[in-house]
């Protein structure tokens, strides 16, 4: 499996939202960008991350970051999560994983002991060319984002 790193281009994409609408790499260009794979929308760890990203929006916002995320789930799956957990930016459904691929997020991993094929947690930070300034592979779903706003430089208080 190919990974990113540091100064390669961040692979293309245009993909569903939630609410049927498409979001694509390109809109992402001129502005830096936090892009999240996650596994599964609803389930306890992608809830606490998503919820976790919602939380800290406002400093990530001030920092100049929009937030995305991506799932192999549905769209209609998506917007229900959205709605759940009052989730205020895109999230994106890539159904047969090939940003996944291309950005090294899908493969095999271990879960509850049992080996299984499918989305490695991770997050990306573009920057305003469409780079990758940072790619970070297999994070926790809990307590990522307070590193990654260390590391971006964004600590202010979290905010909602």
């Amino acid at each position: 499996m190919t990974r990113l790193a540091p100064g390669d281009p961040a692979p293309p994409f245009v993909l569903p939202t939630a609410d049927g609408t498409s979001v694509s790499s390109a809109e992402l260009r001129h502005r830096r960008a936090v892009v999240y794979f996650y596994p599964a929308a609803g389930t306890p760890g992608c809830t606490a991350q998503a919820c976790d990203f919602r939380d800290n929006l406002g400093s990530l916002s001030a920092a100049g970051y929009a937030v995305v995320g991506i799932s192999p789930d549905a769209p209609e799956d998506l917007a229900r999560f959205r709605d759940e957990q009052s989730l205020p930016f895109p999230l994106l459904a890539d159904r047969d994983h090939a940003v996944h691929e291309a950005y090294g997020t899908w493969g095999e991993k271990t879960v509850d002991d049992r080996r299984v094929i499918g989305t490695i947690r991770s997050t990306f930070v573009l920057d305003e060319d469409g780079r990758v300034a940072h790619a970070l592979y297999d994070v926790p779903a809990r307590g990522h984002v307070a590193e990654l706003r260390r590391l971006l430089g964004a600590e202010e208080p979290a905010q909602r």
